[in-house]
């Protein structure tokens, strides 16, 4: 890490007692290397949401994302598997995917034509040995396919581990599921619509800004009225997952009875829950939610120190609940959570400007509506401390 953008001191004062701690320093949000060390020493190091399963809908299928700058492909195979590639030719070093779309087997390269499988297999190097020799002595195929990336799936998220030494994702998702057993064990009847569930929005701030926000019901009142009708402050609470996960839970989310939406909802959940809902940040780039009769998911995708998208999957509860005759229900929900994360564009945006002013030396937190955010920067300043020891 660059040490003189960011010092020991200011990390300090982020790992002590809310009361009295500060939030990441300005250079945190605003930095091109501070950035590209997150990239490369912080979400690379654990797993990091990519893309939807729901964003590869059919076999032979190809995905490009760049990832804060890395160049990645996610392809689904005849087999049905989603695997994650760097998008690079082995070639001449060509970008193979550069819009999402079918492709007959063989993912070509645009430049010399080379191709490789689904499974990223290299099969044909056209013209390799001369024109119209497509081998040549020596030249060994197999050693030259596509560098995979590990990756597994979780919630219908894609996630991946660039460094390849987390973990598996199923121990490190395993406190979020854990604790959801209390509302329901069929998680897995969860599926996204082919309309009305999926939101793209794009704000002008560094990604951590919509993970802090996201943690506390704090702003709700003046941020979100409406949402504070079916979902008031005074009924949120705080929750610390373990390390790398904290949010916030509503003991009455009722947004169905003002809604007036019928959605099916999970046969398990205890009735005497069924206003519960529960918002998780599972760090470093993942945002979950979970009611009775949906959940959603939403990937920040970090584009640069001051951009990032936040992209939106509403899942609801078992194959009857896609259907037509829900589609209304559907719409109202998708709405809903719309107008909210809409309206926190505007506060992130805000908190992304104010870093600029030497001013502002990190903030404050309140000790008691803010201990989920603070759990946030505990975990990064812990990231970026790390850097101090390996150096």
């Amino acid at each position: 890490m660059p040490n003189n953008l960011i010092s020991i001191q200011a990390l300090d004062d982020v790992m002590t007692d809310i009361g009295s701690a500060r939030g990441m320093p300005n250079a945190a949000y605003h930095s091109e290397e501070l950035f590209r060390f997150e990239r490369d020493e912080v979400l690379s190091k654990t797993w990091a949401g990519l893309v939807f399963e729901s964003e590869l809908p059919e076999p032979n299928f190809a995905h490009p994302i760049d990832f804060m700058g890395l160049p990645l492909v996610a392809v689904r195979g005849a087999d049905d598997q989603i695997r994650i590639f760097h998008n690079v030719c082995s070639h001449r070093g060509m970008p193979l995917v550069t819009q999402p779309g079918t492709f007959a087997g063989t993912i070509r390269c645009a430049y010399h034509r080379w191709g490789y499988t689904a499974a990223g297999g290299l099969r044909a190097t056209p013209n390799i040995g001369g024109a119209g020799v497509h081998t040549v002595e020596g030249f060994d195929c197999t050693s030259h396919g596509l560098k995979p990336v590990r990756s597994a799936s979780f919630m219908g998220i894609i996630f991946v581990n660039l460094d390849g030494n987390a973990p598996e994702l199923d121990i490190h998702t395993a406190p979020i599921k854990n604790r959801w057993e209390k509302f329901t064990n069929h998680m897995d009847q969860l599926i996204p619509a082919k309309s009305a569930s999926s939101l793209r929005l794009e704000v002008a701030s560094n990604w951590k800004l919509p993970v802090e926000n996201y943690c506390e019901a704090h702003h709700l009142p003046w941020v979100h009225p409406g949402l504070n009708r079916y979902s008031p402050l005074e009924q949120h609470f705080n929750l610390i997952v373990n390390e790398y996960a904290s949010g916030q839970g509503s003991l009455s989310y009722t947004h169905s009875e003002v809604a007036g939406t019928t959605l099916p909802k999970f046969s398990d959940w205890p009735e005497e829950k069924e206003s519960h809902a529960e918002y998780i940040s599972l760090y470093p780039n993942v945002l979950l939610g979970l009611q009775v009769d949906h959940a959603f998911a939403i990937i920040l995708d970090p584009v640069s120190p001051g951009k990032t998208i936040e992209r939106l999957e509403l899942q609801f509860v078992g194959k009857s609940a896609i259907e037509q005759a829900f589609v209304e229900c559907r719409d109202a929900v998708l709405s809903a959570w719309q107008e909210v994360f809409a309206e926190d564009i505007f506060a992130v945006e805000g908190m992304q400007r104010g870093r600029l002013s030497p001013a502002f030396k990190g903030g404050l937190f309140s000790p008691v509506l803010d201990e989920s955010t603070h759990h946030f920067h505990l975990w990064l300043a812990h990231q970026y401390r790390a850097d101090y020891v390996r150096a």
